[in-house]
């Protein structure tokens, strides 16, 4: 068995195990690119291990993609298969979802028509994003190592250096990856548990490009890490995963905020990413390449022009620490804070998982079928927890916990 091979299956065990924390008899969705069929197959085998009843593998190709938006007539753009849909639906209540992300090719939508593509919603399913926010399903957002990934984040195809970068990222080396996982949990809470505690009144960044202040609720509940379903099953929802987070109020958001990393964003990377914010919406969207995907995202729906997260990351995280930019929003989230633009999560806000979407949305919670994260943070952005009477508390200064 090849290193690659043994990493690939102690991996996929511990996404199963740690991650979506499969459950005897659920079914259990796999949703990734073509190249990654081999971690694929290695989810399959260690989720039918844990007891898994039918496990379905999606592949997913953005080539095919790119010939339709080139080809396809334009008013078909906005649909989504309805099988996709009843497929989801087998896990949106009590199942399990697992997506592997690390595109092989994360410029092949480049060039694209902007207007067609802000059309195309593939391959997000509303279905399964549901059933996050209702917490009806356990899932789990993972990464895996291919020649296009590591050719994308190194200039050269060294699967064996992405894997080493992602393998610490995951604490797939460390001599016991559950324990240190369960070590690592247990500190985000804590951690999370204090800053629910001090209840902000706002967050406030300042830095090149940046000032900008985000109001937040009075039930604000910063979480880290895992998310428990409503039959009590605690998953991971990301793997890696070093962010405190929490809901902001759609409502406030005022200020300009530059992107000190770049966005992969619908198969386009978006790089020096500008965005101004006033009365909590979206009013100017800029970048120093590719504006057109966040430009097309912000405009497709209500609440896609507002915010739904907000997160802060210390520089002590292993992603950051790599000094890898990964150009995948799942581990680059992890090297800096961020914010999204987007529906929000009603866990993030007390009260708001007994609420409709209307009355979250009018509670200020936003509700989009959007949630992009970019991020904002980095070693000379200053972060300040804001008390109601503008009395402020450093959180992070030079990318170091300050509280």
């Amino acid at each position: 068995m090849t290193d690659h091979a043994e990493r690939t299956k102690r991996y996929a065990e511990l996404i199963v195990r740690i991650g979506a924390n499969v459950q005897p008899g659920q079914t259990v969705l796999v949703n990734a690119y073509v190249e990654h069929a081999p971690f694929a197959r290695a989810l399959a085998e260690a989720a039918y291990a844990r007891g898994a009843r039918y496990v379905d593998v999606w592949y997913w190709d953005p080539h095919v993609k790119r010939s339709r938006l080139e080809h396809a007539p334009v008013d078909s753009l906005a649909q989504t298969p309805a099988w996709l849909d009843e497929r989801a639906r087998a896990v949106a209540d009590g199942g399990a979802y697992i997506r592997v992300e690390g595109d092989p090719d994360p410029t092949v939508l480049s060039g694209a028509d902007p207007a067609r593509a802000a059309l195309d919603p593939m391959p997000v399913n509303q279905v399964i994003r549901k059933g996050q926010r209702e917490g009806t399903l356990c899932w789990n957002i993972c990464c895996y190592p291919t020649e296009g990934w590591a050719r994308s984040v190194l200039g050269t195809p060294d699967v064996d250096r992405l894997w080493d970068a992602v393998a610490t990222a995951v604490r797939l080396d460390e001599p016991d990856p559950v324990a240190a996982w369960e070590a690592h949990l247990a500190a985000l809470e804590q951690r999370g548990n204090d800053l629910t505690a001090r209840q902000f009144d706002a967050i406030r960044f300042r830095g090149p490009g940046t000032d900008l202040t985000i109001g937040l609720h009075a039930g604000s509940v910063w979480k880290g890490g895992t998310e428990t379903t409503r039959s009590g099953v605690r998953c991971v929802v990301n793997m890696p995963t070093e962010e405190l987070f929490t809901a902001p109020d759609r409502r406030r958001a005022d200020g300009v905020v530059r992107a000190t990393l770049p966005l992969s964003c619908e198969g386009v990377l978006v790089k020096g990413l500008e965005v101004e914010f006033k009365g909590g919406k979206i009013v100017r969207v800029d970048a120093d390449e590719h504006p057109e995907p966040v430009r097309g995202q912000v405009a497709r729906d209500k609440g896609a022009a507002q915010l739904g997260e907000v997160a802060l990351v210390s520089g002590d995280s292993g992603v950051y620490q790599s000094g890898l930019m990964f150009n995948d929003t799942l581990f680059d989230e992890n090297a800096a804070c961020h914010i999204a633009y987007g529906g929000g999560y009603p866990t993030t806000l007390t009260g708001a998982a007994d609420l409709t979407e209307q009355q979250r949305y009018e509670a200020g919670l936003n509700v989009s079928s959007v949630h992009t994260d970019f991020m904002i943070g980095g070693p000379e952005v200053e972060v300040d927890g804001l008390a109601a009477s503008g009395t402020a508390t450093p959180l992070l200064r030079g990318n170091a916990w300050q509280v």
